[in-house]
């Protein structure tokens, strides 16, 4: 008969070996073989207006090699901070990595997204010193002066329980005939939950063209419909002219308010936010 010991110790080894199977697995999964050899010449200068494109488009890249979770991508002109990751543990769908790139990524080779999404979600070091040699062969456009790019703006359109960007895209079709053109995504992740006193559920930035909305709807409770109106409500901005009154500029117009309660479950979405408003300030 085993002896106590000889049992933990039994069960502490298998357990060991269940972890490093696993851990095997996605690093083996992330260094499936590449089908092309690194191009590690420097890159071409980027137009700032491809740069929204571009971003998004690395950050699907990327994403599309990550074993679990989400990607929220910047791209930066930082001159001393070439790749920075912040690791967050979310309620659900694995870890939220948050990722700010130096621009010259913006179009770097698949064997370079793929090193990324090893960086990224197991700080490999193969994978560093493939980045440092890419870093290396670019250093001319971290030389060269600044583009005085707006600040770099992480659009995080996937939630745990919604993706923005789909609500965005069926509300555009259904109510605007797709001419609404702007980008969305949630607002900053707070960190220790607590009552507040108000929450701003929406808004919109007439300069930007940029649709914020708070993570606080981003719930398992708060119903789709409910998200829809707030989501509803910022795209009208781009509909309706902003006259200044007073000095000031007034943003809700009869004709915005008429055009609000069109929204087909305009009295539901009032009544459930009358109802929950508790609920939705505890976040």
């Amino acid at each position: 008969m085993r002896t106590f010991e000889q049992m933990s110790l039994a069960f502490e080894s298998e357990r060991a070996a269940a972890l490093a199977s696993k851990t095997t697995k996605i690093v083996q999964e992330l260094r499936r073989p590449r089908q092309e050899a690194p191009r590690l010449s420097p890159l071409r200068e980027l137009s700032p207006t491809d740069d929204e494109t571009l971003r998004q488009r690395l950050e699907h890249r990327i994403a599309a090699h990550l074993p679990l979770g989400r990607l929220a991508l910047a791209i930066t002109d930082n001159r001393h901070t070439m790749i920075s990751v912040r690791r967050e543990t979310a309620a659900r769908g694995g870890p939220v990595y948050r990722v700010r790139l130096h621009h010259m990524f913006a179009e770097a080779p698949p064997t370079v997204a793929r090193a990324l999404a090893r960086y990224i979600a197991l700080n490999e070091r193969g994978a560093s010193r493939e980045l440092g040699s890419y870093i290396d062969a670019n250093q001319g456009i971290i030389r060269r002066a600044s583009r005085r790019l707006p600040p770099p703006l992480t659009l995080e359109t996937r939630g745990e329980h919604y993706d923005l960007q789909e609500v965005f895209d069926s509300l555009n079709q259904r109510y605007f005939e797709g001419r609404i053109d702007a980008r969305i995504t949630w607002g900053p992740r707070g960190g220790q939950r607590r009552r507040r006193i108000s929450i701003k559920m929406g808004s919109y930035s007439v300069e930007d063209r940029l649709i914020r909305i708070h993570p606080s709807l981003d719930r398992r409770f708060v119903p789709r419909f409910f998200l829809e109106w707030i989501v509803y409500h910022e795209m009208l901005h781009q509909v309706h002219d902003i006259p200044v009154v007073g000095g000031r500029r007034r943003f809700h117009t009869p004709a915005f308010l008429r055009e609000e309660r069109a929204f087909l479950e305009y009295d539901r979405a009032r009544l459930w936010e009358r109802q929950n408003l508790d609920r939705i300030l505890i976040y």
